[in-house]
């Protein structure tokens, strides 16, 4: 069978690693012309890409997406949809909000959020992992660091939802075009509320800096809501899901081995699956020659199940080395939110061992999947649990 490559074909997106192993073997540079993209899937060539911001620009943003992919992708996508010396004064400005010492007294509070959702559910019996844990605490979170009061959260995940919803082509749908100006018209109030009177919460920070503007400052609050959030919220129903497949590696991570089961499912199913840039000079990759201005798509999902760093890649293995994994990025555009996604996760798999049994069941009938370029995660992931003993009792 010949081999094709579209991440919007729904097979694929249910589980896209064959595809990615024979992409590595036989098509390690694979050209879908009728997507107009040219995909790297090694490791090797995946790490040396993403750090290489003179011959692979992000100046067109990050998306996969046609209607995402443009030289006015900044104005949605803030820093990531630049190239220095403006991704470079930007992104040293917003870090000041996301500094070790910031994240990390951010603990008490993600706490609070975990087991404020967790103590609904578990009460339930059965509930949605998804929708009712793993995309609320990541919202909230950022929402807390926002300042967004707690009756706009929920209106505002589905107008970032729907921002995020595409039809097969890889084209935003038209409720998701409706949604981006409502949400910047939301983020441009709350930017003002912050100028008139600061508060401590990050919007204040970023306001209190004379280098930023409204229009630099608001498509950064779009890409930590749909970003920041999205991907922590699918790095959680990863790791649930896949220790619930592998009960043996289950049992090492209700023993305590929470940060070893983050780590290996940022690897095994990490949720930023790939990256575009733009090829700034022509270029030739294993004996083909690519354009000046093509699309490159940096396959990170595949890049971190390659045989050539990871053995028995496709096992899911909590005791493996997976330092060389790339499920952040590397160099300058590496996740700025990354330890705080880290973080997250931490809190919430430490409080999910804490209060339920280990023996939990997930329904995959009721599974539902994103169909999204750049991210794939778990809309619905049908859970039933039973309170541990110690919770029980507690």
């Amino acid at each position: 069978m010949k081999l094709a490559y579209s991440p919007y074909d729904p097979a694929v997106n249910e589980d896209p690693y064959p595809v990615y192993a024979r992409m590595r073997r036989e098509a390690p540079l694979y050209h879908n012309p009728d997507l107009d993209f040219w995909a790297l899937s090694r490791h090797a060539d995946v790490a040396a890409a993403l750090p290489d911001a003179a011959l692979y620009s992000s100046d067109h943003g990050p998306m996969l997406d046609p209607g995402a992919w443009s030289p006015r992708a900044r104005t949605y996508l803030s820093f990531v949809a630049m190239d220095p010396p403006d991704h470079t004064r930007m992104r040293a400005i917003i870090s000041r909000g996301f500094t070790p010492r910031r994240v990390a007294a951010l603990e008490p509070m993600i706490r609070r959020i975990a087991r404020e959702h967790l103590t609904r559910a578990v009460e339930k019996g059965t509930f949605d992992f998804a929708r009712e844990f793993s995309a609320r605490l990541p919202l909230d979170v950022i929402s807390e660091l926002m300042g967004v009061p707690p009756s706009d959260r929920a209106e505002i995940r589905r107008r970032s939802d729907s921002v995020l919803s595409h039809d097969p082509s890889g084209r935003m749908t038209e409720d998701g075009l409706t949604n981006i100006l409502s949400l910047g018209e939301y983020y441009a109030s709350i930017v003002a509320e912050r100028r008139r009177a600061p508060r401590d919460d990050l919007v204040s920070v970023l306001v209190a800096d004379d280098g930023l503007s409204d229009e630099e400052i608001i498509p950064f609050l779009f890409l930590l809501i749909g970003a920041g959030a999205e991907t922590t919220t699918h790095l959680l129903g990863a790791a649930w899901y896949w220790a619930w497949r592998n009960p043996d590696q289950r049992a090492a991570a209700f023993g305590g081995a929470i940060l070893p089961w983050v780590e290996e499912t940022l690897r095994y199913d990490t949720p930023a699956h790939g990256l575009a840039r733009r090829l700034t000079s022509s270029v030739t990759l294993y004996g083909e020659r690519v354009p000046a201005g093509a699309k490159m798509w940096l396959l990170i999902g595949s890049a971190n199940r390659d045989a050539a760093v990871f053995d028995s890649p496709d096992t899911y293995d909590l005791s493996r080395d997976t330092s060389r994994t790339l499920s952040f990025g590397a160099g300058r555009h590496y996740c700025l939110g990354g330890p705080l996604a880290r973080l997250e996760a931490r809190i919430a798999l430490e409080e999910l061992t804490a209060m339920v049994d280990p023996d939990y069941t997930i329904d995959p009938s009721g599974i539902v999947r994103t169909a999204h370029g750049n991210v794939r995660g778990m809309l619905a992931l049908p859970t039933t649990v039973s309170p541990a003993l110690r919770f029980g009792h507690g």
